[in-house]
């Protein structure tokens, strides 16, 4: 465990199971319930291997469908309790954002509740007001913050206004996944899917996904990602650009080739966690940049 201070977050930061360990990053994993001609199957958001995180994407394009559930006070508890009696002393957490899930409250009231019980440990519950990569991205600020030598108290200070300055913009294939989550009605989903419309959409800064455009083929989304980051230019420092796909790995490629023949830098591209990727569905293309102006969205 490091000396410093304990970095935890729940799955749907979605890091790759190598960079997870090699910084010590202590997760708590969400669950998903594949149903798949009539069968269920229940699994952990714990991939190891891209081929995992294909073989997903895989099973939802051959007409599977997948079931989340939230995190509780009681997954939150014991992990934090697990990590009290390991002598943590200070432990900086990250939650999937409090609009989408109560998972960041349950994190929360748990964490209170183990600092009474283990006062010398301090628990910092951060609200992603985000999902994945941008989740991710307050994850991978704290690594970078606790190797720079800051507290836990002082990362906290850093990060937990850092999600209202990444910038977002999420491409869904089509709008089938979105309405089965609520997102959209089946009115706009039948209407967009008829005509090739790639719904874009943001985080407000309540950390609810909303429908920001519809605009008609990647290309044109992508050109309006660029068009945004013309808007909300990324910073320089600690400079983060990042692209997260759903098993669409030849658009993710094009989009980070047009961002780096923009800004001269190339984004990171991952591949998404089957806990978020169950409400996007395949064929997605999103990304974030961190910008100076707040989002707006």
């Amino acid at each position: 465990m490091n000396s410093k201070f304990v970095i935890s977050s729940d799955s749907t930061c979605d890091l790759y199971s190598g960079y997870v360990k090699e910084h010590d990053i202590r997760i708590v994993p969400l669950t998903y319930t594949m149903e798949k001609n009539g069968a269920l199957s229940e699994a952990l958001d714990a991939f190891e291997d891209y081929s995992q995180y294909k073989d997903f994407y895989k099973q939802l394009r051959e007409g599977g469908f997948s079931r989340t559930s939230m995190l509780n006070y009681d997954h939150h508890f014991l992990h934090f309790q697990k990590l009290a009696e390991e002598g943590a002393e200070c432990i900086l957490h990250f939650s999937l954002s409090s609009g989408l899930s109560t998972t960041a409250q349950a994190a929360k009231d748990a964490a209170a509740d183990v600092m009474e019980e283990y006062p010398s440990c301090k628990i910092y519950a951060i609200d992603s007001y985000a999902a994945t990569i941008g989740q991710g991205a307050l994850v991978k600020e704290a690594v970078r913050l606790r190797s720079a030598g800051k507290s836990a108290e002082e990362a906290y200070h850093e990060i937990k206004s850092m999600p209202f300055y990444i910038q977002y913009v999420i491409i869904a294939d089509d709008l089938y996944y979105l309405k089965k989550g609520g997102r959209v009605s089946a009115f706009a989903a039948a209407a967009g899917t008829a005509l090739k419309i790639k719904p874009v959409l943001s985080f407000t800064n309540e950390g609810k996904l909303t429908v920001v455009d519809k605009v008609r083929g990647m290309k044109k989304a992508f050109a309006y990602a660029l068009e945004k980051m013309k808007r909300f230019p990324p910073v320089e420092e600690n400079r983060m650009i990042w692209i997260v796909h759903t098993d669409a790995e030849k658009e993710a490629a094009e989009l980070a080739d047009m961002v780096e023949q923009a800004w001269g830098y190339r984004p990171d591209v991952t591949i998404m966690g089957p806990v978020i990727g169950s409400h996007v569905g395949p064929g997605s293309v999103s990304m974030i940049w961190k910008s100076k102006e707040e989002r707006q969205d």
